[in-house]
């Protein structure tokens, strides 16, 4: 019967795993930004924690998207497990770092993903994907500016409460290629 429902779908099985792998991976961004969200929000920083519900909102947004694209083309998608998420950081700065390592990781992912669909010759995934090329490239200067706050801020003094002020304004055009 497998073999049957794979005749029904240009979606070669390796694409499939692939684009599964970075359902998984969103998922996991999402949990990431909600984790920080609370930790923001425990030590008062209030609008670094709206940010990073609204970053877990998107990351959530873009493995919908991936995983309504598997089923559209007949392809299998499957509800990720999401393990366990970091829950505590050393300080306001290791939690933009721990945001953009994870935008860097992401981007990496979704460059692997189009190689390997230009490889498969499946330009319907290869499309999509450059959607979250795009996309990524937004989301990375966003985390680098948020992060970059901190060297021009300073964190002595209110630096840290200034920080968290300036945070909105740089998320405030975020999503405009979700939309």
């Amino acid at each position: 019967m497998k073999d049957l429902l794979r005749q029904h779908t240009s979606l070669k099985e390796e694409i499939e795993i692939l684009l599964n792998n970075q359902v998984k991976m969103e998922a996991e961004a999402s949990s990431k930004y909600l984790a920080m969200a609370s930790w923001c929000d425990r030590n008062g920083f209030k609008n670094s924690a709206a940010y990073f519900l609204r970053q877990s909102d998107e990351e959530r947004a873009h493995m919908l998207k991936l995983f309504n694209y598997i089923m559209t083309v007949g392809g299998t998608a499957v509800a990720p497990e999401v393990g366990p998420v970091k829950q505590d950081f050393s300080s306001f700065r290791s939690v933009f770092e721990a945001a953009l390592q994870s935008e860097i990781s992401v981007t990496q992912s979704i460059n692997r993903l189009v190689t390997a669909s230009r490889t498969a010759e499946d330009y319907a995934t290869e499309n999509l994907m450059h959607w979250f090329v795009s996309e990524q490239v937004e989301e990375e200067d966003n985390a680098r500016r948020a992060l970059e706050l901190f060297d021009v801020i300073g964190e002595e003094g209110t630096g840290l409460y200034h920080i968290d002020k300036a945070v909105n304004k740089i998320s405030s055009g975020a999503g405009t290629a979700a939309n």
